[in-house]
């Protein structure tokens, strides 16, 4: 639900106060709705009912149209991750909407040398970042790390930024892109970094080297609902 629906129903159920009451609909006279009223209360004229599912933890979406890039036709797959890093939430979105449960998780990031959170996108091996952009994911049942997903970095984006910076060749340019034609993880050796997962481990403060981690029981969840082989696609958002 956004701001501009939950104040909308806040108006209704208020308006609905002043009505029994009949004095002025202010705090001193009546107390703000509840999440669980407000998610309650009929919606005001032009407010969709399909848009209002629920009152949502802060940093969630109930539907691709509207998280910041809403015009990918990936969107609309049956399970697709987005992960929005600033807001610190991984969503599960399917068919365009939110998935059931909610499907959406808080998540924690990577942490620098001195304990701090690096912004901005992965560049090159070693700086903690998490990447954004779109990107494939696989299972990685070997890591060492709890129910770990594999994200499918360096995308043919971060190939092509590794070659203006000098960080990479064409020819590892080509094994990237012919990794991803393929729907294969690309080589994680290069000078752009590799090893992004999704896994376990806790979400309650930033901690990893990058990676995005989620409390075990919410990744489990989450797995329980990702096609076999964990293979969908991924949006990160800054």
């Amino acid at each position: 639900m956004n701001a501009e629906t939950a104040h909308l129903l806040g108006i209704g159920l208020c308006t609905g106060v002043f009505l029994l009451i009949g004095a002025g609909c202010t705090p001193s006279r009546a107390a703000p709705p509840t999440p669980a009223e407000i998610a309650a209360a009929p919606l005001p004229d032009g407010v969709d009912a399909a848009r209002v599912d629920a009152v949502l933890p802060d940093g969630c979406f109930a539907a691709v149209e509207d998280l910041p890039t809403p015009d990918d036709p990936r969107l609309d797959g049956d399970a697709v991750i987005v992960i929005a890093k600033e807001a610190r939430r991984l969503m599960l979105f399917s068919g365009g909407r939110l998935a059931e449960g909610p499907g959406c998780w808080p998540v924690a990031l990577g942490v620098d040398r001195m304990g701090v959170y690096p912004p901005g996108p992965k560049q090159r091996m070693g700086d903690r970042r998490t990447p954004e952009g779109w990107y494939r994911s696989s299972d990685k049942p070997w890591s060492n790390f709890y129910g770990a997903i594999a994200v499918h970095y360096p995308n043919a984006d971060d190939a092509a930024r590794g070659i203006r910076q000098g960080l990479i060749g064409e020819a590892e340019a080509s094994e990237i892109r012919a990794a991803l034609d393929a729907d294969r993880k690309p080589p994680q050796r290069t000078a752009l970094g590799g090893e992004i997962l999704v896994h376990g481990g806790g979400s309650s403060a930033d901690w990893t080297w990058g990676c995005v981690a989620l409390d075990n029981d919410e990744l489990d969840a989450l797995r329980a609902m990702l096609p076999e082989g964990m293979r969908t696609d991924i949006l990160i958002l800054p």
